[in-house]
């Protein structure tokens, strides 16, 4: 790679970080207006992480989660529109509230390591409940690393993950 590659990529680099540090923005001060106007305390946090903008609310009430983390979609959905309005493109921004998101990824771990066992031992393919894009991806993560293999099948809301033995 000569250096006016590497510039090239770092400046690329530089600029899409840029990008995604003004979605976080766009989104926290979406919120931050959202908070005020419920009289909601909770404080703000983004940051950059896998390519994509994360904004975190800390707070100690569930109702910005909702029942199964549904509100929490919700709110997910409306900063991601938010930022479109704003910049012109499509986010993929990921928002926590109160550790909900962190909580279930480790549950969601579990739950795999549980039914990667199964599979294993059965040689038989395992169907999970269904979850929404996130949960699957983490649980596509999991199988993954353990050598099996995952598809996804089924229609939204009901889509699932289907583990089984490579073959």
């Amino acid at each position: 790679m000569t250096d006016i590659d590497t510039e090239a990529t770092e400046a690329k680099s530089t600029k899409r970080e840029e990008t995604l540090v003004n979605e976080g923005e766009i989104a926290a001060d979406y919120l931050e207006e959202l908070l005020d106007i419920a009289d909601l305390d909770g404080d703000i946090d983004t940051f950059v992480e896998g390519r994509r903008a994360h904004v975190s609310i800390l707070t100690d009430t569930d109702v910005l989660i909702g029942k199964d983390g549904a509100t929490l979609e919700a709110l997910q959905e409306l900063c991601r529109l938010a930022v479109m309005t704003e910049t012109g493109h499509r986010s993929r921004l990921m928002l926590d509230i109160g550790g909900h998101r962190e909580k279930r990824r480790a549950e969601l771990q579990l739950l795999a390591k549980e039914a990667i066992a199964e599979v294993k031992q059965s040689g038989e393919p395992a169907r999970l409940a269904p979850m929404n894009p996130f949960e699957r991806k983490i649980v596509h993560d999991e199988v993954a690393a353990a050598g099996l293999v995952s598809e996804s099948e089924g229609e939204e809301p009901n889509r699932r993950v289907v583990i089984s033995v490579a073959e």
